[in-house]
């Protein structure tokens, strides 16, 4: 097999004209490796031991030694933009990793995160509404165990996604982990120490990455003729209260004080409770009159919510201007509050873009009136 350069600097691999290759595109014999940029930031995949426990410190540059055998497939450049765990990522990291896309959007064929778990799927989510329609993938990846640790999913997971990255007709923002890929909307962390850690919710799955076979269920489609568009602002003025027996309902006080958006994480299908002293229903006047945005969404993972069903739901939503979560996770619900905040809308105009799909977000839709 012959290696040359070519003309646009991208690196092209002398072929016969049989036989199959699912990497790079293929003209005149001549099959040209897609060029990737892979952006560290941490987590724990770039962890060491120390000693107060896991840190990271590994740099891009380590990480790029040990998946040598993706030369194969693909040109691939580094990049150390942070270097922390991922609880400390906060929106404005996200507003950094996007922008550090923007401005080489024109110079890779796609991007490959490798990012720390725990707040993973927040950031699959918020880059879904600062990068939209993307005509190349952005892949978020990382690792349950270190890479240097002496049994790791570090190398497999780095290799899958530059697979998927690379195949043809994939672009939006997934997360790839465990061979499987995950819309950037869809993703959520289940589970803390296998390796399985991530799953897709109220979302088929996108593709699973077998070796180096990439097989895709779904197929990403961008909208023709619309060109991607970069975000730059996010308003974290969001709060998440998870309701359990017992809350005092004053709590929404102290949240319309503070925040602009209130996310109400409740029971089953989604409601407020309102019998004897706990009355969040009484709560939500004063929270209409201070212009605060109301999200009901529900505790359960799957399926969604449907406040129409019980009375604890309906009452709720005929008296209040409330907004529901559907079949939205929550990672999606918070991250997209926050880019809608930001745009200084009216309060209708937000309603209704919160309930427009963005990156099949949402399926449900509210029914018109």
């Amino acid at each position: 097999m012959n290696i040359a350069w070519g003309k646009n600097g991208k690196k092209k691999i002398d072929i016969p004209r049989t036989g199959r290759y699912n990497h790079g595109s293929y003209r005149e014999g001549v099959l040209f490796l897609k060029k990737i940029l892979l952006i560290a930031t941490g987590g724990t995949i770039a962890s060491r031991n120390t000693e107060h426990g896991l840190a990271p410190s590994v740099t891009s540059e380590e990480l790029f030694a040990e998946i040598s055998e993706a030369k194969s497939f693909c040109q691939l450049d580094t990049m150390q933009l942070l270097n922390i765990d991922s609880t400390n990522i906060q929106p404005e990291q996200w507003i950094l990793m996007a922008e550090a896309i923007e401005q080489r959007y024109q110079d890779y064929d796609g991007f490959v995160i490798a990012h720390g778990t725990d707040t993973m799927a927040y950031t699959a989510a918020a880059l879904s509404y600062l990068i939209q329609d993307p005509d190349k993938p952005i892949v978020l990846t990382g690792s349950q165990k270190p890479l240097f640790a002496p049994i790791s999913d570090a190398k497999k997971n780095l290799l899958d996604s530059l697979r998927f990255a690379c195949h043809p007709g994939v672009c939006g923002v997934h997360l790839v982990f465990s061979g499987v890929a995950i819309l950037g909307t869809r993703a959520k962390k289940l589970k803390t120490k296998s390796y399985s850690a991530f799953s897709s919710i109220n979302y088929p799955e996108v593709a699973v990455i077998d070796g180096s076979r990439v097989i895709t269920y779904l197929h990403g489609q961008k909208p023709e003729g619309k060109p991607v568009q970069f975000f730059h602002e996010l308003r974290p003025s969001v709060i998440l209260i998870k309701l359990i027996p017992g809350m005092d309902p004053d709590i929404l006080d102290y949240a319309g004080e503070h925040y602009e958006a209130i996310v109400l994480e409740s029971y089953g299908s989604g409601g407020l409770p309102f019998a004897n002293r706990r009355n969040f229903l009484e709560k939500l006047d004063h929270l209409e009159k201070l212009g605060r945005v109301v999200v009901i969404a529900t505790q359960a993972m799957l399926e969604g919510s449907d406040l129409a069903v019980y009375e604890v739901g309906n009452l709720a939503m005929q008296r209040y201007n409330l907004m529901q979560t559907y079949d939205m996770t929550i990672e999606s619900v918070v991250t997209k509050l926050m880019w809608l905040l930001a745009q200084n809308l009216s309060p209708e105009e937000l309603k209704k873009r919160f309930y427009t799909p963005i990156a099949n977000d949402i399926l449900y839709l509210e029914p018109e009136k």
